[in-house]
């Protein structure tokens, strides 16, 4: 589809007469472009815009992501990635998946920081995740928000509870405590060694 029309093609899109148009632009309603002729032109763009999101969307990418919290997540973080490969095949779309090995309160991740910077430069038309809260731990509605601003589709494909978030919560408050303590108390000193000890006994005693 052409973009920038004639008054012609510019009316009919719109589903007026061409009078009516040049009403429209004699009251400044409607601002036309001009070419060195002096012929009118139309941005179908600008006077149509649902026409072509549909089409600006499918020249973007398709991401999966998923993330895991700890080392011995890797074999979730593995079929969270065939989940979401699965899914994106049978829709027929083309993608890639990102994945993440780290602490949902961290926004420092490698593919995190690659996820946001596709979507802030408009490479990006669709994030797929498994849960919520695979995308982070906090902080994820200003994802989605930053997401519908630069109109991504987000597809979330468990929209339940995810089985592994306390597991994941519990982790990442202990990694938490272990980087304050270390730096408050020293990585070696007894106090430090105390209080992580008293952590991961409420932990354990949190999941039982």
């Amino acid at each position: 589809m052409e973009r920038i029309v004639g008054i012609s093609e510019a009316a009919e899109a719109l589903g007026v007469a061409i009078s009516t148009l040049r009403r429209w632009q004699a009251s400044g309603k409607m601002v036309a472009e001009h070419t060195v002729g002096g012929h009118r032109r139309y941005d179908l763009a600008k006077l149509r815009p649902e026409l072509f999101r549909a089409a600006e969307a499918a020249q973007r990418k398709t991401i999966g992501y998923a993330r895991v919290s700890s080392q011995d997540q890797k074999d979730d973080l593995e079929r969270q990635k065939q989940v979401l490969e699965l899914y994106c095949a049978r829709q027929g779309w083309t993608f890639e998946v990102v994945a993440d090995l780290g602490c949902g309160m961290n926004d420092h991740k490698k593919g995190l920081k690659r996820l946001l910077t596709g979507i802030l430069d408009d490479q990006i038309g669709r994030l797929v995740i498994a849960h919520k809260d695979r995308l982070l731990g906090f902080g994820a509605e200003l994802v989605f928000a930053i997401c519908e601003a630069k109109k991504v589709e987000v597809v979330i494909l468990n929209q339940g509870e995810d089985t592994t978030f306390e597991e994941d919560l519990a982790k990442d408050v202990l990694e938490i405590i272990t980087v304050f303590s270390a730096r408050l108390y020293g990585s070696r000193s007894h106090k430090n060694q105390k209080l992580l000890d008293g952590v991961k006994g409420a932990v354990e005693e949190a999941r039982s």
